[in-house]
């Protein structure tokens, strides 16, 4: 089922699609919190404009070196081998744009890169996790695009800055509650061209793991999100770009790119 949140005649509104009909159906409230209760109305979905599917309550839990052979390509640029478990970093939920909306490159970095990466949503309050009962705790799936000025990541020596600019956390085009997270094709493209052409089986560290990792040391909050990592192929930006990234089963997520 696919959950989107959106514009619709001058206010914020949820809904699920009908795919065969090509409409949304309204719902009352954001399902997370209020179930699907709808409130009779449709929407064309030519009529509605699409946003950030959610807004993280508190934090996006990102997760580097996630992918055997992004972190071979990145060993020239942040060192090390493939960590022994989840490598975690947080971005501001300030840096949440959704689809469409312009990735603003910060005029303080000489080199802001793309990374195309499974989103899981998190649906309930996690704390202390076990693998096992991980999924439990998944709303569902989304794209995000973990954008990050390179130069910074290396010269600050960790993360926080680097990839907590403002726009620099799309996320969308929708969530998607029946999505099998261990086998889809991910691909990014700027301007047509492929960059990063891989699939989420080949997660080093799966989402059960991730969420129980990071559950042990934080408590995740309905409406978080973990940003998986990304595969090889991650590359620069310049303004009037556009860069897609599409993950099968969950469409594309789609920005352009201006400066500052």
């Amino acid at each position: 089922m696919k959950v989107g949140r959106f514009s619709h005649e001058g206010a914020l509104a949820y809904g699920v699609l009908d795919e065969e009909a090509q409409e949304w159906v309204l719902l009352k409230g954001d399902p997370m919190f209020a179930g699907y209760d709808t409130t009779g109305e449709r929407a064309k979905i030519t009529e509605v404009t699409l946003v950030a599917p959610v807004i993280p309550r508190s934090k996006v839990v990102g997760v580097g070196k996630n992918y055997h052979d992004h972190v071979a390509e990145m060993k020239s640029v942040t060192g090390g081998d493939a960590p022994k478990e989840p490598l975690l970093f947080l971005k501001p939920n300030t840096a949440v744009i959704g689809p469409n909306e312009p990735i603003v490159l910060p005029a303080i970095s000489q080199r802001v890169e793309h990374e195309g990466e499974l989103v899981a949503v998190i649906g309930k309050v996690a704390k202390n996790v076990p693998v096992e009962k991980a999924l439990d705790y998944v709303f569902g799936y989304t794209i995000g695009n973990d954008v990050s000025a390179r130069d910074l990541q290396v010269g600050d020596g960790q993360w926080a800055r680097a990839k907590g600019f403002d726009t620099f956390a799309p996320l969308g085009p929708v969530i998607e509650t029946e999505f099998d997270p261990t086998d889809a094709a991910l691909q990014v493209r700027v301007n047509g061209e492929i960059r990063q052409d891989g699939n989420t089986g080949d997660l080093i560290f799966g989402i059960p793991q991730i969420i129980a990792h990071a559950s042990a040391a934080f408590t995740l909050l309905p409406g978080d999100v973990i940003m998986t990592g990304t595969p090889a192929g991650v590359g620069p930006l310049v303004a009037g770009d556009t860069v897609e990234v599409e993950i099968e089963g969950l469409g594309i997520l789609r920005n352009p790119v201006k400066a500052s």
